[in-house]
C-alpha cells in the first residue's frame, strides 16, 4: 500500500485551503487568497516562505528565475490561481518549481469557484 507523503502536513495545507476558500469566497486576485493562506499557516505555527524564488541555469549561466507561490515547511510548494479552469500548462509550471527546488510534493489550487479545486503533484 502507498502512503501519501507528507500526509500530515498534506492534510493541514489542504484543509486551510478550504477555510480560505470558505471564508474570502470566490472572485477575487491570487495576492489575496496568498496572504490569507500565509496568516492561516502563521495561526497554525507552520513554517512558509513566500514568493520563493528559484534561479533557472543554463550552461551555468543564469538565465532567470522562477517564484513560487509559497513554500511550506521546505517541503509542498504551492501554487495560488484564481482563475476558471486549471490547465495543464498551470501543472507544467508547478512541475518545473518541484524540478527547480528538489521538492517532491506539490499542490496547484484554484479558489475562483465557489470551492476550493486542487490538484496534488508529486515529482518522484
Amino acid at each position: 500500500m502507498n502512503e501519501i507523503m507528507f500526509k500530515e502536513l498534506s492534510d493541514k495545507v489542504v484543509g486551510i485551503g478550504i477555510k480560505v476558500s470558505k471564508k474570502l469566497g470566490p472572485g477575487l486576485l491570487e495576492a489575496v487568497y496568498e496572504k490569507a493562506f500565509c496568516i492561516e499557516l502563521e495561526n497554525a505555527n507552520i513554517s512558509y516562505a513566500c514568493q520563493k524564488p528559484y534561479p533557472i541555469y543554463y550552461c551555468g549561466q543564469h538565465i532567470g528565475t522562477y517564484v513560487a507561490d509559497l513554500v511550506v515547511d521546505n517541503k509542498i510548494i504551492l501554487e495560488l490561481k484564481s482563475v476558471n479552469l486549471l490547465t495543464s500548462v498551470m501543472e507544467a509550471q508547478l512541475i518545473n518549481y518541484l524540478r527547480l527546488s528538489k521538492l517532491k510534493v506539490g499542490y496547484l489550487m484554484n479558489f475562483h469557484g465557489s470551492r476550493l479545486v486542487f490538484k496534488r503533484i508529486v515529482c518522484t
